[in-house]
């Protein structure tokens, strides 16, 4: 997959801001590949720009916050959801505030805006990292659970529990964000009543209405109770009959509109890792500090690992060719062809696998007390590799060869011995010219690299 930014700028985007109540006027530009999401506060002196990082968070108390020194942006979970749902990896947000407008109370406008902008590729790929391992992280003491689990695919799965009268217990769930910007992004932020008299007395909400957020009565409420929060929040009054439920006249989009919002933040949150990722994430009674506290431990977590310079191949899937097949393109022959599988191929990259065992002829002298696989046999064991790549897009390959012109930047960096599993990568580096090919080549042993050169050889006819 390709990275992906917007074809033109967004329309600007005007509204009052959930907590403070302050107008602002938010837009999304174009960016670079592996840019980034970034807002950017031009109404602040030298317009400092914030990264859309775990690390950056400042505040999740009612919503999720991020700054850069003095420059702050608060409830930023509906924007980011909005990239994260329509996969934009790379874009800037210009905002003149400390807060992106509530709007809607949804991700909805923020969808429809980039999608009016133009949603396109770019050249860079999307690096996706592959989660091995399961992470977790628990709250006991107010039931919250997250677990992310190894799967292929990047899903999200959330459960709340609140008042069975009211709510009960509801479930939503995506994979790989399909069918995102019509049920995700249009569910709405919700908030009970017993919360809203705590909020208006920490001076919150003040952007806050029955037209950005539903309004959800755990208990009977008489009208002049209602009456109170109405004043409280400076809000006109609206009647109702005092049943439990919800105080918004238009009713749900959804029956787990709630659960749904609830995926909708944490998938806004979750983009704060930075980095796109794949596995199943499982999350019980989400909310903004918990899951930024996951956010922050799947981005250690990959950033601990891509330190370790490991790269996963699945050597263990069914060969894109096998040894019958490679002896069809090459000539070599026991005891020199050191390819025994190919495991991936494409127009630029192969990929290749040697067995290495003690039974290898060259081991009896290299070296008899300390086997050790020659560091010359490492680089023909890839040019051999490199060789079926250029062959096998080319007719006739038998009537071809290639050979060595100029071996370059050749590194040994640990050995091979008896045992070991070598996996060769090849990749081109510059289009074949005139039968010239450019190539940079590597061999791992469990996933590290232990040699690598750059390679340049001759395709020709055999006489």
């Amino acid at each position: 997959m390709k990275q992906k930014t917007i074809k033109e700028p967004s329309k600007v985007l005007k509204g009052s801001g959930l907590h403070t109540g302050v107008e602002v006027e938010m837009k999304f530009l174009p960016a670079a590949e592996n840019f980034g999401i970034r807002f950017k506060r031009v109404d602040l002196e030298n317009q400092p720009e914030i990264r859309a990082l775990a690390e950056n968070v400042c505040d999740t108390s009612r919503s999720t916050a991020i700054a850069n020194g003095e420059a702050k942006v608060g409830t930023i979970e509906h924007v980011m959801s909005a990239l994260a749902g329509l996969g934009v990896d790379n874009v800037l947000i210009e905002i003149n505030n400390a807060e992106t407008p509530i709007l809607d109370g949804s991700a909805k406008p923020f969808v429809e805006a980039l999608q009016q902008a133009g949603i396109v590729e770019q050249e860079a790929e999307k690096n996706f990292f592959v989660i091995k391992e399961n992470l977790t992280y628990s709250n006991p003491e107010k039931g919250i659970e997250f677990t992310l689990i190894p799967d292929e695919k990047y899903s999200i799965n959330t459960m709340i529990d609140y008042n069975p009268q009211v709510l009960g217990s509801q479930f939503a769930s995506t994979i790989e964000f399909e069918g995102y910007d019509k049920e995700i992004a249009p569910c709405k932020t919700f908030v009970f009543t017993k919360e809203l008299e705590f909020l208006a007395k920490n001076n919150l909400i003040k952007g806050g209405s029955l037209d950005n957020a539903l309004v959800i009565m755990e208990n009977e409420m008489p009208q002049d109770k209602i009456d109170e929060l109405a004043k409280l929040l400076g809000k006109q009054s609206v009647e109702f009959s005092g049943r439990k439920g919800i105080l918004n006249e238009k009713a749900l989009i959804f029956a787990n509109e709630p659960a749904r919002h609830k995926l909708l933040d944490l998938a806004g949150d979750l983009a704060l890792v930075g980095i796109p990722f794949k596995g199943k994430v499982f999350a019980t009674r989400p909310g903004h500090f918990s899951n930024v506290e996951f956010a922050k431990i799947i981005r250690q977590h990959i950033k601990t690992k891509q330190k370790e310079n490991r790269v996963e191949f699945d050597i263990f899937k069914a060969p894109v060719m096998d040894v019958n097949k490679i002896k069809q393109l090459m000539p070599h022959r026991f005891p020199f062809l050191l390819v025994d599988k190919i495991i991936e191929m494409s127009k630029t990259v192969v990929v290749g696998v040697k067995n290495l065992t003690y039974n290898e002829a060259f081991f009896q002298g290299h070296f008899p007390s300390e086997p050790v696989f020659p560091g010359v046999l490492q680089l023909e064991a890839m040019g051999q590799t490199g060789g079926i790549l250029v062959l096998n897009n080319v007719d006739e390959p038998e009537r071809y060869s290639t050979y060595f012109l100029k071996i370059d930047k050749v590194k040994f960096k640990s050995k091979a011995v008896p045992g070991d599993v070598l996996v060769f990568r090849l990749e081109m580096t510059e289009p074949i010219r005139r039968g010239i090919v450019m190539m940079k080549g590597q061999t791992f042993v469990n996933g590290q690299v232990i040699s690598e050169g750059e390679f340049t050889a001759m395709v020709t006819k055999n006489k």
